[in-house]
């Protein structure tokens, strides 16, 4: 398996378990005025992460090693900003921070499209 699959599944994990403790941090307490960054996390961080992991697991030599590594870098950077930004800001009801939190936003979107591309990269080499 590429070290990008590992790292990619790796991380995943990370965020499932925080993602799950949280989960748990909130049942437990009855307040749920986080589930916004929590869901934010579960999709992000432990799906995303995974599905990018196995992508690059099933497209072997059909992508840029290069652009992988970049997107990994643009996805958990953006994802960590945004969730714990959009955390801070739901639990401060600080509007302010909004700007902040798309900061992130715009890291995940950046990532997503170096990802875009690296599933073209890989159908145009299969083609």
């Amino acid at each position: 398996m590429p070290r990008i699959s590992i790292w990619f599944f790796s991380v995943a994990v990370i965020y499932s378990l925080i993602g799950m403790g949280w989960g748990e941090h909130m049942a437990m307490s009855g307040d749920h005025s986080m589930y916004p960054a929590h869901a934010h996390l579960n999709l992000l961080g432990w799906v995303s992460m995974a599905i990018f992991g196995t992508f690059y697991a099933l497209a072997r030599d059909s992508y840029s090693p290069r652009l992988a590594w970049i997107q990994f870098a643009l996805s958990n950077l953006g994802t960590i900003i945004m969730i714990t930004l959009l955390a801070r800001m739901l639990a401060t009801n600080d509007e302010s921070l909004g700007p902040l939190v798309g900061i992130g936003d715009i890291l995940t979107i950046l990532g997503q499209i170096v990802f875009g591309w690296q599933v073209v990269r890989a159908a145009r080499a299969q083609a």
